[in-house]
């Protein structure tokens, strides 16, 4: 029989987080305090996160064990299932086999929930009442949402205007759980008054939205800042995926050569890879890793490895990432979850330590490379899924070019049941590829703090 599913029972599901930090051959840089410009000290970081989570941040232990209430809320959807994709693999004539991790299972429609549910726990357990947080697509607000649900938190989310404008289901979806959802920039906080003086039409940005809920966060004690992507934290939540993976494809008796992610703040690409890449630093395998992004926030492939604030309003520390300059406000593009100015430190880290390639491409392309996947394999894509897609199917054309019969795995890390305007829009010939320029990437890099470092 040709499989197309492998699954796991639940008492299959891991029992540990993987923090690759153990396994790197450097070290990261520090995080630096952005008044001293010194390494910031876990007392730095206690006005917005709980004790737990910043001893997660800073941890060189390899496994982290996951706390059993989450593993319970885990269970309401995961393990999720692997896919081997044999009729894309058909559509596509490609001697390659293509395999997908689909965390669109998940309540909220992606993999948010691997790090929403334990940073909600964690913060209910220190006495926290309230959870800010921002959020582009909607996704990852969608998920904290449905965390604070869960363990009786408020939540607040600032959603990029763009987004809450182009997605109104999403919002609403938010709101259901009983979150309250705040179009940013807004002008609750003095971030977003700034920034609507200067620019009273802005569309808004990931970098604009974090500084609103931080510059929240910090005003009360009973209130903590929710991060969806990029810190250390957060891609540590994220290695399930990886992690299930690994024995999904031991069951498949098969392993990848080639493993494709999407990339806007870090954490599927890291959920799906690292696990995977602690083998190639040992030694054990040779596996390719290619991170894709979208050419209208090329963080990757045009932005600096240097020190930058994470958010517009430069409320953040000051971290080693790679940039396009926090004052970077991207067009209104479609994939939301990707249009953020940096990279997580961590994965700009591995990236630089040349353990990943990087890839950026149109939305168009991306788009037509959702719609081939779904009519072969049934599932429509969240926009910023396409960009892994497009990866893979890239990949597996090059394997038909040179007769190759390689494995090839990606993260299918959400659907695309809340984008159907963008669909309808690129059907209609509505949508255009844009680029950010070289000399647009100079301005905002001109404006990058000065670090001694």
């Amino acid at each position: 029989m040709d499989t197309i599913k492998y699954t796991l029972t639940e008492d299959q599901m891991p029992e540990f987080w993987y923090n690759i930090q153990a396994d790197l051959p450097a070290p990261m840089p520090p995080v630096l305090h952005p008044g001293t410009g010194q390494p910031i000290t876990p007392k730095d970081l206690e006005p917005l996160f709980p004790t737990q989570l910043i001893e997660q941040e800073v941890s060189q232990q390899r496994w982290i064990e996951i706390p059993d209430q989450v593993q319970s809320i885990y269970r309401q959807w995961r393990p999720t299932p692997l896919y081997r994709a044999r009729r894309l693999e058909k559509a596509l004539d490609t001697p390659a086999k293509i395999y997908y991790k689909y965390e669109g299972v998940s309540p909220a429609g992606s993999h948010k929930p691997n790090t929403a549910i334990p940073q909600a726990y964690y913060n209910k357990i220190a006495g926290v009442k309230r959870l800010i947080t921002e959020t582009g697509a909607g996704q990852w607000g969608s998920s904290l949402s449905l965390a604070g649900a869960f363990f009786g938190l408020e939540v607040v989310v600032y959603m990029v205007k763009v987004s809450y404008h182009q997605k109104p289901y999403r919002r609403a979806f938010m709101e259901s759980y009983g979150a309250r959802v705040i179009a940013s920039p807004s002008n609750e906080t003095e971030a977003g008054r700034n920034i609507l003086k200067q620019y009273p039409d802005s569309n808004g940005s990931l970098g604009i939205a974090i500084s609103e809920a931080v510059e929240v966060a910090v005003q009360d004690e009973q209130t903590k800042y929710a991060l969806g992507s990029v810190l250390n934290h957060v891609l540590l939540h994220q290695t399930v995926i990886g992690i299930e993976a690994l024995a999904q494809l031991e069951m498949a008796g098969d392993y990848p050569d080639i493993i494709v992610g999407c990339t806007g703040g870090g954490s599927n690409f890291a959920g799906i890879a690292f696990p995977f890449m602690s083998a190639k630093l040992k030694g054990d395998r040779d596996i390719k890793f290619v991170a894709v992004e979208p050419a209208a926030c090329p963080t990757l492939t045009k932005g600096k490895y240097t020190y930058d604030f994470g958010d517009t309003a430069h409320l953040t520390p000051l971290v080693k990432m790679h940039t396009l300059g926090s004052s970077f406000v991207p067009q209104g593009f479609h994939a939301g979850g990707l249009r953020y100015h940096g990279m997580a430190p961590l994965l700009s880290h591995v990236v630089d330590l040349g353990l990943i390639s990087a890839k950026a491409y149109g939305q168009l392309d991306c788009f037509a490379a959702g719609l081939t996947f779904a009519r072969a394999e049934g599932i429509l894509p969240a926009p910023e899924a396409n960009h892994a897609v497009k990866g893979a199917i890239d990949e597996a054309l090059r394997c038909k070019e040179e007769g190759a019969s390689k494995t090839i795995l990606f993260n299918l890390c959400g659907h695309g049941h809340f984008d159907m305007q963008a669909y309808m829009d690129y059907q209609a010939g509505l949508l255009r590829d844009t680029e950010y320029s070289s000399d647009e990437i100079a301005m905002a890099l001109a404006g990058l703090p000065v670090i001694s470092q």
